[in-house]
């Protein structure tokens, strides 16, 4: 099993990826006016929270995605804001975080150790500023635990009960995720299994 920090990244991105297929499955039933409604959080209401969340991966995997690629970031990466909520249904928030989801593994998965100190320009309301890819990661996975918490408590005061997101990285509990991995095209092995020799 692998243990560098590179690889711990990658499986924070699959966690990341897999919470929140389960979660967006639980309130796939939601109607409308239920994502909608007024709740009591740091968002006012699921709708909010969701896109927030989504908007705020566009921003920071793009970020991320240049400077992989060794570009600089776009002056137009506050665009991602404008609308602040561009999804009114949980279908459609579903497939936006899960495309997004997909693109922050691709960017875990192709890291290496000897980069992750490197710097990511970020576009900020006073201009560019840089984190390294360590910090950057770091907030992101922190900024979505932090929101998806609140998601998932608001959801305990709908008909629909929070489903358990913390079932993936002991292995004995593989048998409570393989399905909902498997629906993301994802497996065990994948995550987990030691690198090819070079």
């Amino acid at each position: 099993m692998r243990s560098t920090l590179n690889h711990h990244f990658a499986t924070m991105a699959y966690n990341n990826a897999w919470a929140n297929h389960r979660l967006f499955s639980a309130c796939a039933t939601l109607t409308d006016a239920e994502l909608a409604a007024t709740r009591t959080s740091f968002f006012p209401s699921l709708k909010a929270t969701a896109n927030h969340n989504v908007t705020v991966d566009w921003y920071y995997v793009d970020a991320l995605e240049h400077a992989l690629r060794g570009e600089p970031v776009g002056p137009e990466a506050r665009r991602f804001f404008d609308p602040e909520e561009p999804f009114a249904r949980c279908t459609e928030l579903a497939a936006a975080q899960r495309a997004v989801d997909a693109r922050l593994v691709a960017v875990c998965t192709a890291l290496r150790d000897d980069q992750l100190e490197q710097p990511v320009g970020v576009m900020r309301r006073d201009g560019v500023q840089y984190e390294t890819f360590t910090r950057l990661l770091a907030h992101l996975f922190e900024h979505q635990i932090h929101h998806r918490g609140q998601f998932h408590a608001m959801l305990a005061g709908t008909r629909i009960a929070p489903p358990q997101l913390d079932e993936f990285f002991c292995a004995n509990e593989t048998h409570l995720r393989a399905g909902e991995l498997a629906e993301l095209g994802l497996d065990e092995d994948a995550i987990w299994r030691e690198p090819a020799a070079t």
